[in-house]
């Protein structure tokens, strides 16, 4: 009697398992479990609509005095620059390929500046260091197109040295107007589909942990320090990217002023040397300063890097450089020395 209970018992048991409405109900909590993983997933990406600034948040007294320093740096750069545009532009005496360059080289300084230090100056001035991440990708994607391009132009206004003082007698010939305007066209737009393809490439991937940037921009390194995942294939993209459009010019500056000054050392006549010296010294000094602190900051090794020296060398090419442009080319050019006077003349006058 009792092992017919038990059997009878057991029987139930099974059919109420096997019973559709249970099998739903158990549907209904699987479907429930995966919805709100997706729904964690999603708040996830959701939370990554913007970054955070750091800048110089670690000098919390010396917020204003940066501001300061930063808007007269900005001002002194858009002044500078912006003079030498305009002399390369209304004087006769300029009309030659090689302030064609450097008028251009001054507006590509502007433009290169204004993509990085008005948002400064704005997180100095409001303490607010958001960045939503469309205003990154496109901050960054500027700083990327206006960098290639200087390196570019760095090349063109070497190789105009070189055809002018290794090919003298070909140089109204090979640099006439026609041609120094396709280099240049080429310089601003050769680069622009990679390095909008970089930067789509750096913000496709997803990032994860703390929103902050430990830096005055957004950055590509920076960048890949909260992203997730393998970022081995990015850092190869970056790296041939500033193989292409970094290292190749300078290389081809190299070999430009390798030959320039084994010419300029065959010149009989004191005289010939110092003149022709004068005129490449400029942009030799403007290459150096803008591609060593580019080389240092890049080739560092890792595990010297810190994140304070990244931000000088970084303020470095992107700020201070630009900022010594005209002054280096004012100061060492006579031309353009007697251009500003003219200048300051009829506006005296």
């Amino acid at each position: 009697m009792g092992e017919e209970l038990s059997l009878q018992n057991r029987e139930e048991m099974e059919s109420c398992l096997k019973s559709p409405e249970l099998n739903t109900r158990n549907a209904f909590l699987e479907g429930g479990n995966d919805t709100s993983h997706k729904i964690q997933s999603k708040n996830l990406d959701l939370s990554f609509q913007e970054f955070i600034l750091l800048g110089f948040s670690d000098l919390p007294n010396l917020q204003g005095v940066l501001f300061g320093i930063f808007l007269v740096i900005y001002m002194s750069i858009l002044i500078g620059n912006g003079l030498i545009l305009i002399i390369t532009k209304v004087d006769p005496a300029l009309q030659t390929p090689m302030y064609f360059f450097l008028g251009n080289f001054s507006f590509l300084e502007i433009c290169y500046t204004s993509v990085t230090l008005p948002r400064m100056l704005m997180n100095l001035w409001s303490q607010k260091r958001h960045i939503s991440l469309l205003a990154c990708a496109v901050q960054l994607g500027f700083l990327l197109i206006l960098g290639g391009t200087e390196c570019l132009l760095l090349g063109v206004m070497a190789y105009d040295r070189y055809v002018a003082i290794c090919k003298p007698l070909n140089y109204p010939m090979i640099m006439n107007h026609r041609v120094c305007v396709q280099l240049v066209v080429a310089s601003w737009v050769s680069g622009v589909p990679v390095q909008i393809g970089q930067t789509y490439q750096i913000f496709s991937l997803p990032f994860c942990g703390s929103k902050k940037l430990n830096h005055v921009f957004c950055d590509i390194h920076p960048l890949f320090k909260v992203a997730c995942g393998d970022i081995s294939l990015n850092e190869f993209s970056v790296y041939a990217d500033a193989v292409l459009f970094a290292m190749v010019p300078f290389l081809l500056i190299i070999g430009s002023y390798v030959k320039i000054i084994s010419t300029i050392l065959k010149l009989p006549s004191a005289t010939g040397r110092s003149k022709a010296f004068s005129t490449c010294s400029s942009h030799l000094i403007v290459v150096a300063l803008f591609f060593g602190s580019a080389i240092i900051m890049n080739l560092r090794p890792k595990s010297s890097q810190s994140e304070g020296i990244d931000k000088i060398l970084a303020l470095f090419y992107t700020i201070v450089t630009p900022m010594f442009n005209p002054l280096i080319y004012s100061l060492r050019n006579k031309d353009v020395i007697a251009a500003m006077k003219k200048i300051f003349q009829i506006l005296v006058v």
